[in-house]
């Protein structure tokens, strides 16, 4: 009987050996799926951040230069001065304001171009084109 037991022992050891190390490749395995994943939603949020932020800034920098009395230089440097705080100066760097019509009335359109990084901070460039309009106001 005590034969049998050890055999017993002995085989819960063996197969407890067996399982060593299934944890980690176990671990490897599942963020071989979960970093690539984060990354791309990462990637994803970065560039709708970048986007919407050139949006509001064209948007702002065309209300500013429809304006009574300010040029459309004024409009171009407002949203340069957006964009290189809420994000950085190499963004602000494509920036062109000019009159345009807006629903048939004489407007102010801003157009931002700019080049985001694919890879996180690196990587090939997307391409982002984005504008704002404005009806001009007129002196009372």
């Amino acid at each position: 009987m005590r034969s049998a037991r050890c055999v017993t022992e002995r085989g819960r050891r063996v197969r407890r050996r067996a399982a060593d190390g299934a944890a980690v490749v176990d671990f490897v395995l599942v963020l071989i799926v979960l970093v690539p994943l984060f990354l791309g939603i990462f990637q994803v949020a970065l560039v709708l951040h970048v986007r919407n932020t050139l949006t509001a800034a064209a948007s702002e920098g065309a209300r500013y230069a429809a304006t009574v009395d300010r040029p459309l230089g004024a409009g171009e440097a407002r949203t340069r001065g957006q964009i290189s705080g809420a994000l950085a100066e190499r963004f602000a760097r494509s920036v062109h304001a000019h009159a345009a019509t807006v629903h048939g009335a004489p407007g102010v359109e801003v157009d931002v171009s700019a080049a985001v990084p694919a890879l996180g901070l690196w990587g090939p460039a997307v391409e982002l084109h984005v504008s704002g309009h404005a009806v001009e106001e007129v002196a009372p």
